[in-house]
């Protein structure tokens, strides 16, 4: 057990002879016990030194030894969900010495991604996508006789989500052979795991057993009142002491729970039902951050570590340092909007969908335990559970990250906006989101919800617009949205009194010449910055739909050039918006609309990105003169830029 993260690097003899899986399996199998304890002293090291996940990737040591020693990877193959917990496997499949790199720019993703190791058999980020994923590759297996193993690992957490079941259905009716594990590090799915049961499903994975049921089968099958008289008869003993009746129902082959920090058992277990045909379910118990005493005893806190740097050495203090302002998060700003505004409104109900933390809805859900559902991951349903709730004359308020949005887009569209009900929707992680990567980044929210008749939606640029434009948007009779990014603003005062700026309607903030930026969202400050050494003018839009027309027009009269800045996708966004309402109304005039291009942005620091992306200020002036210089290269305006 460790109770700190080492600061230099373990020794590790066994597992540095390990370059891939095929050098694991060389190893005795009483040798993986000392490869999981080297493994999670490594897994420890490398996190602390980059950062990352790495709870869910220490409650899968053993399993993830032990799926790679029983099959033949990559031919055979194994899909990871979530991704949170590959951290071991990119150890053992040859990345071990570019652990260091994790999340960094032009380094290793923190999820699977196909690109970087054929053991990546597929690029995940979002939950419960394993299933369909290795039933695919499982019936792609089958028809072209390939003969490989396929296997899906999946958490309780995933499981919940109604695609999980929607592949276990196909697979049970596909009798696809694959093997689903689920491991269950939250007891969320059933605490049976007492001794009654672990005999049994030993009993369950025993190769007496299996040959047993099978060889009984071919013979009671001819009598079928007799089979169906033994099928019922297992079915319920197992009911009796397993949670499996419910995947034995669906059709598979169940065996569990076991402990999956018993490597042995895991390898003797995994080998004999991967000899079994058809679908069938492992259920194994994990502990999530197992071997390190804080994330046992802390799994939501130790979810993911930041890096940690090291101390520096003592100094002379000289003088003072004068005391900076703490900066307060987006999804801490909508936390305090949230529990504020239900204190007034009995109405507000609060929903998310497995989001609570990261959106900032704990004090909510302590304070409005009665007025706070959260869902688990399950996107879809949280969507048409706020209309739901929307019909009887309550106010939802579903708090939602952008990229998890789009996956309950159909909801959004059809239950919610068409019958124009009454939802709010808080959108956190708008835009790009860092060193998690283009599977979580909010790059289209914008393009995706202003084509939605009904829908009103607004893109603060502070942590104090933020707020009001919360109470603006829950004020309003009809679905309404609010986009804000990851992290911190840029530091405004926050006025704690709800102030409803009105809908629709951006305000002037710096007056220039000849051109103007027309902002959306939080990249104000570098759009100021770029005025300010050029004279130009900046409009703080506040609102994608409706636009401000007047304001807008304006601009349009005054200026001979505008720009639009959005942290967006430039295709369908708020940019477009602007060029679509001045070329219905007739007017001519250049428009630039800088946003994020048409392409994946890989992981790296948010300013990284940004960067790349052209987005910084030193992006958007060389961007501006660039322009410039094309539409119009003999404009004196250009020698300054």
């Amino acid at each position: 057990m460790f109770d700190h993260i080492p600061t230099e690097r373990p020794s590790t003899p066994l597992l540095d002879t390990i370059n891939s899986p095929a050098d694991l399996r060389l190893l005795e199998e009483k040798q993986l016990e000392d490869v999981a304890e080297q493994l999670r002293a490594y897994l420890l090291y490398t996190v602390g030194q980059t950062g990352g996940h790495f709870g869910a990737g220490l409650g899968v040591v053993e399993l993830t030894i032990a799926l790679h020693y029983v099959m033949k990877t990559p031919e055979d193959r194994l899909v990871w969900d979530v991704g949170h917990q590959t951290y071991p496997h990119k150890i053992l499949t040859g990345r071990r010495e570019q652990m260091h790199s994790i999340r960094q720019l032009d380094g290793l993703s923190g999820f699977p991604k196909r690109s970087e190791s054929d053991y990546d058999t597929f690029g995940v980020g979002h939950s419960s996508t394993s299933i369909s994923a290795a039933l695919g590759m499982a019936l792609s297996s089958e028809l072209t006789d390939a003969q490989r193993k396929c296997v899906a690992v999946i958490g309780d957490g995933a499981m919940t989500a109604g695609m999980a079941f929607e592949a276990l259905n196909h697979a049970s009716h596909a009798a696809s052979d694959m093997l689903v594990i689920l491991n269950d590090n939250n007891m969320s799915i059933s605490k049976n795991v007492g001794g009654l049961a672990n005999y049994f499903s030993k009993i369950w994975a025993s190769k007496t057993y299996t040959a047993l049921r099978e060889g009984s089968k071919r013979v009671l099958t001819k009598i079928p009142q007799a089979w169906e008289l033994a099928r019922r008869t297992e079915e319920h003993m197992k009911g009796m002491v397993s949670p499996g009746t419910l995947f034995e129902e669906l059709g598979f082959y169940y065996v569990g729970p076991i402990d999956g920090h018993d490597v042995h058992r895991l390898v003797h277990d995994i080998r004999n039902m991967l000899e079994i045909k058809g679908p069938k379910l492992l259920h194994i118990i994990t502990r999530k951050g197992k071997g390190y005493a804080p994330a046992e005893n802390d799994p939501v806190g130790y979810h993911a570590l930041n890096k940690i740097e090291p101390k520096k050495a003592d100094t002379v203090v000289t003088a003072t340092k004068p005391l900076t302002h703490k900066k307060t998060k987006y999804q801490d700003v909508f936390g305090q909007w949230l529990c504020d505004t239900a204190a007034e409104d009995p109405t507000l109900i609060g929903i998310t969908p497995a989001m609570c933390e990261g959106s900032g809805m704990v004090e909510f859900a302590r304070r409005f335990p009665d007025q706070f559902h959260d869902v688990a991951i399950a996107e879809q349903h949280a969507v048409t559970l706020a209309a739901g709730l929307a019909c009887e004359n309550l106010k939802p308020v579903v708090a939602i990250y952008s990229s998890f949005l789009q996956r309950a887009y159909d909801q959004l569209v059809h239950d919610v906006a068409l019958q124009n009900l009454d939802v709010l929707f808080a959108i956190d992680r708008a835009g790009l989101v860092g060193e998690d990567g283009p599977t979580h980044a909010g790059s289209y929210d914008i393009s995706f919800l202003r084509c939605i008749p009904n829908l009103i939606l607004a893109a603060p640029s502070n942590e104090n617009e933020c707020r009001q434009l919360l109470s603006s948007a829950y004020h309003h009779n009809g679905p309404a949205a609010v986009r804000y990014p990851r992290g911190t603003g840029p530091g405004t005062t926050i006025q704690t009194e709800n102030q409803q700026l009105p809908v629709g309607k951006g305000h002037t903030v710096r007056e220039g010449k000849r051109l103007c930026i027309l902002n959306f969202g939080v990249l104000l400050p570098q759009a100021l910055e770029v005025a300010e050494k050029y004279n130009f003018s900046v409009c703080d839009m506040r609102w994608v739909k409706p636009l401000d027309q007047n304001l807008l027009f304006e601009q349009a009269a005054n200026h001979e050039y505008l720009v639009t800045l959005e942290e967006n996708a430039v295709a369908g966004g708020a940019g477009s918006a602007v060029m679509e309402l001045l070329a219905t109304a007739g007017i001519t005039c250049p428009v630039l609309p800088l946003g994020l291009p048409d392409y994946y942005y890989e992981h790296g620091t948010h300013s990284q990105l940004l960067a790349h992306a052209g987005l910084d200020t030193m992006g958007i002036d060389t961007s501006i003169g660039g322009w410039l210089n094309q539409v119009q290269p003999n404009d004196p305006l250009i020698k300054g830029l």
